[in-house]
């Protein structure tokens, strides 16, 4: 099932599943004595959940020992180097829908080790999406991740600004629809060093999957259906040069070429940037004056249009099983409590969204209500957004080229490469890895 119809199936599920009070009281199992050692990923809006883990230690006598707490892309790093080295005994692992595949034979097929019934509490689509094989290679959090438009929304309640801004461009100064607009008032907002029109991930496959979508919003594609890179083209290199665009007008920080998702939910949160393409499990992190200086004044839309369509790189995290565990069974109770009824519901209440239709309902029913105006857009925005999601290329080498092709786009960003130049270097090597591979 492709990501553009997770959101509808989600939806439709939603309203034949009730949140059950079954998860509340549900046995966990006795592991006295058992440590389970886990490899998470880290960043401020996980640890919500992470806080539960004394929950099933204290149901289950069991132990957690978190052995590695790091973004995606280095836990990712340092899991290839654990499988080279033979050293994966540890028992949970982060995991994402974009980088299982490449784990192979990393993990057990949770199928027969999780309930069937439990595995149908799920949107389809996500265990769809976490099936590589036939074999169910982790179970999905409530981090579903479609990306829309936050935004501050006092710069659009400016006579002054808007004035200014029609004067220079010709238009009315509203939120954006398209990124050509986008770039228009990043721009235009911009006054660095103190404040930033947007911001986006500069390195590892951050760049490449945000890269990836441009170019499917311009009217391209990343691999054709032979897997022949195709990035290369005229979409692409409109795609590209937009972020060279706001990096050479510093509308972008001086950094971004270094950042990945941490470092820009910390940029938006500062209250110095004005537009910020991002994942919805920083909603609530952006709208608590606890952690941000924006909130109060954030607003959320529907991820803006290229020139065919809307951007829509998605995918959702999940955790896994390693087949050298020594006590699967106390790893798979713990992975079904992180990703429970109760887990989702705790952890999707700071805005991500969920992976069980129960849960889908709950907050769409709560949103509803009117208890949270703020929540009530963010899920309005998400679920529009989910309507333009795709998930990338569903082969073991999607990471290796996105390694190959991040520095290709940095050196078009930074000035070291035309765009073309960069793309086709870029697409040669990708080339050269994919007929290694022997797709063709």
């Amino acid at each position: 099932m492709t990501k553009s119809n997770t959101l509808k199936v989600l939806l439709a599920s939603a309203a034949v599943f009730a949140v059950s009070e079954s998860a509340l009281a549900s046995d966990w199992g006795s592991f006295d004595g058992v440590t389970v050692e886990a490899k998470l990923i880290g960043g401020q809006q996980y640890e919500g959940l992470y806080g539960r883990i004394a929950d099933w230690e204290a149901a289950t006598g069991a132990k957690v020992e978190i052995i590695s707490k790091k973004s995606h892309f280095e836990i990712d790093k340092e899991i290839k180097s654990d499988m080279a080295a033979g050293t994966t005994s540890w028992c949970v692992g982060s995991n994402h829908s974009s980088f299982a595949p490449q784990y192979e034979g990393l993990y057990v097929d949770l199928n027969g080790l999780v309930a069937a019934e439990t595995i149908a509490e799920f949107v389809p689509g996500n265990i769809g999406a976490s099936t590589v094989d036939g074999n169910l290679l982790m179970l999905p959090r409530a981090q579903f991740d479609v990306s829309v438009l936050y935004y501050l929304k006092s710069n659009y309640e400016d006579a002054d600004k808007a004035a200014a801004f029609k004067t220079e461009y010709g238009y009315d100064l509203a939120v954006p629809d398209t990124w050509e607009q986008v770039k228009d008032q990043a721009i235009f907002f911009s006054d660095p060093p103190n404040f930033y029109g947007t911001q986006y991930a500069g390195k590892d496959e951050a760049i490449v999957g945000r890269f990836y979508e441009m170019v499917v919003a311009e009217g391209g594609n990343y691999l054709d259906a032979d897997k022949k890179p195709i990035f290369n083209s005229e979409a692409g290199q409109r795609a590209l040069q937009w972020f060279v665009d706001l990096y050479e007008a510093k509308a972008v920080p001086a950094g971004t070429t270094s950042y990945v998702w941490d470092d820009l939910g910390q940029g938006f949160a500062s209250g110095t940037v004005a537009l910020n393409l991002d994942w919805p499990g920083w909603a609530g992190f952006f709208n608590d004056p606890e952690s941000s200086k924006a909130a109060g004044n954030v607003g959320v839309a529907v991820q803006p249009m290229g020139s065919v369509t809307r951007t829509g790189w998605s995918g959702h995290h999940g955790f896994s099983v390693t087949n050298d565990c020594a006590n699967k069974e106390a790893a798979v109770s713990l992975v079904t409590f992180l990703t429970s009824e109760e887990s989702q519901l705790a952890e999707s209440a700071g805005g991500s969204l969920p992976t069980r239709s129960a849960v889908w309902k709950a907050n769409v029913a709560a949103a509803q209500a009117g208890d949270d105006p703020f929540r009530a857009e963010s899920l309005a925005a998400f679920a529009k957004g989910a309507e333009f999601a795709f998930a990338v290329p569903a082969i073991p080498e999607w990471g290796e080229t996105t390694n190959i092709v991040y520095p290709e786009l940095q050196a078009a960003i930074l000035g070291d490469k035309t765009v073309k130049e960069a793309l086709d270097d870029a697409a040669e090597a990708v080339d050269e890895l994919m007929r290694e591979s022997g797709y063709y």
